[in-house]
């Protein structure tokens, strides 16, 4: 079969579906993108209100995050992205009276794991036995072997009480990192994903945890140019279109994937990707092959909610910080993103990872919490009025990287010839992430591809070194 005359269905429009396309696409072959809802963009998309555009949450990425890095180069958006020369992440303790205490995280010159030494021994929301405990921790997390699969079978923070951290230094320090990246608290978070979390992105390479995140909205970063390039390389988009099922025939020894039904008819393909949620694809999958998709509701769900708020004034100078002692986990300077006036006012973003307690609140009722929040990390808020504020929920942001769901990932084979899974919720590794969904769409791009006949993109498929 010739490249050029492969047929390639893509179910699901999200970071996964969209890397998966675009790679297939770059091969020379004729992809059609299938997408349920009236958008692209899956969990990351942007909305607008009174003017202003805000995202639906704050994903941030690291430089570590190669996969997703060079999928934002291909796109040629790579400078609509801040990445930082080094890690400098500011921790505010609020304080009602006055100024918030600060201590940063970053990054000297010196090679992994001492680039952090400075800072963690500097870090004042920890005492100083706390802080002096640390490298115990460190050392024991590096000594891990990632691959492992007993890592699974316990939490992080039962790996960190072990190795000498008192909960202060849980709360305090190591949860500043696993809520947003794993979206659970350190209680819950399996120790397989922890230690992925760390080790790749903050103790293996010093470079490898500068902070990275969208100067423009979302759909301007990567929806929009994945669209507008996946349709100038020659292939379709198809919008409100739900894949009912995908259709199968008897290959050569097992069944082989030939297309997919849509709205009751059949469209051909030579492989078929689904790059959907694992809730959609336990329903369009069959039983059989290699994964059991019965299975996937195990991974349970994790919710983010994010709260949105315009000042007529400037109120601080930081385009992100962290929270310790205050309901604010992260804060973000979005003013420029949502193409505000940074003469006129400032746009924050707090984002609420794991928010199971919050995902059910009233809009109002989060609204008052985070503003006053707000108001005791930056004292300038409290003379600055409030014009706009909006809440966003993602109620099934991620799986749920509890203990024990490892086994539950599947990779992107099937079992079935020809039909192949993507998404961040597969098994790549990462949490889930951007980083992961691009990851898992480039991998099952790879399988497609070859099961067509065709030779490797031009634009490389793999992971690159961090840089």
């Amino acid at each position: 079969m010739s490249k050029d005359s492969a047929r390639i269905v893509v179910v699901g429009g999200g970071l996964a579906g969209l890397s998966a396309a675009v790679a297939c696409a770059d091969a020379g072959v004729r992809v059609t993108l299938f997408e349920a809802r009236p958008r692209l963009g899956g969990l990351t998309w942007s909305f607008q209100r009174n003017g202003l555009v805000f995202d639906n949450g704050q994903h941030v990425f690291l430089r570590c995050c190669t996969a997703y890095r060079q999928f934002l180069a291909r796109l040629g958006t790579a400078d609509s992205a801040e990445l930082q020369r080094r890690l400098a992440l500011p921790v505010l303790r609020p304080d009602p009276e006055g100024e918030p205490r600060v201590a940063w995280i970053r990054r000297n010159h010196l090679p992994a794991p001492a680039h952090l030494a400075g800072s963690l021994l500097r870090y004042r929301h920890l005492s100083l036995g706390d802080r002096a405990r640390v490298g115990r921790a460190v050392s024991a997390l590096r000594r891990l072997s990632l691959g492992d699969p007993d890592l699974d079978s316990e939490t992080l923070a039962s790996f960190l009480s072990r190795h000498g951290q008192t909960r202060d230094a849980i709360d305090k320090l190591w949860g500043l990192i696993t809520l947003p990246t794993i979206n659970l608290g350190v209680d819950e978070a399996s120790l397989a994903l922890g230690a992925k979390v760390f080790r790749t992105g903050f103790l293996d390479h010093a470079a490898a945890a500068d902070l990275g995140w969208a100067r423009v909205p979302l759909n301007a970063l990567h929806v929009d140019p994945a669209s507008t390039l996946l349709q100038r390389l020659g292939g379709s988009i198809h919008l409100r279109a739900k894949v009912d099922a995908i259709d199968f025939a008897l290959g050569t020894g097992r069944e082989e994937a030939t297309g997919v039904l849509v709205a009751g008819e059949h469209v051909d393909a030579d492989s078929v990707i689904v790059a959907v949620p694992h809730r959609a694809a336990a329903e369009l999958l069959p039983e059989g092959g290699l994964v059991n998709p019965s299975r996937f509701a195990a991974l349970g769900t994790s919710p983010i909610v994010n709260v949105h708020v315009v000042y007529d004034r400037k109120v601080t100078g930081y385009a992100i910080a962290a929270g310790v002692d205050t309901p604010v986990q992260y804060v973000f300077d979005k003013t420029v993103a949502a193409g505000g006036d940074v003469a006129a006012g400032q746009v924050l973003a707090v984002s609420i990872s794991g928010a199971d307690a919050e995902q059910g609140e009233r809009p109002e009722v989060l609204v008052e919490r985070y503003t006053a929040a707000l108001r005791a990390l930056f004292p300038q808020a409290r003379s600055a009025k409030v014009v706009d504020a909006v809440v966003s929920r993602e109620h099934e942001a991620t799986f749920r990287g509890l203990p024990r769901t490892a086994a539950i990932r599947p990779g992107p084979e099937t079992g079935f010839d020809r039909l192949y899974l993507a998404g961040a919720w597969t098994d790549t590794g990462w949490p889930a992430t951007m980083e992961g969904a691009v990851l898992s769409g480039k991998r099952a791009a790879r399988r497609a591809l070859h099961a067509v006949g065709t030779s490797r993109p031009t634009v490389g498929l793999d992971q690159g070194v961090v840089a």
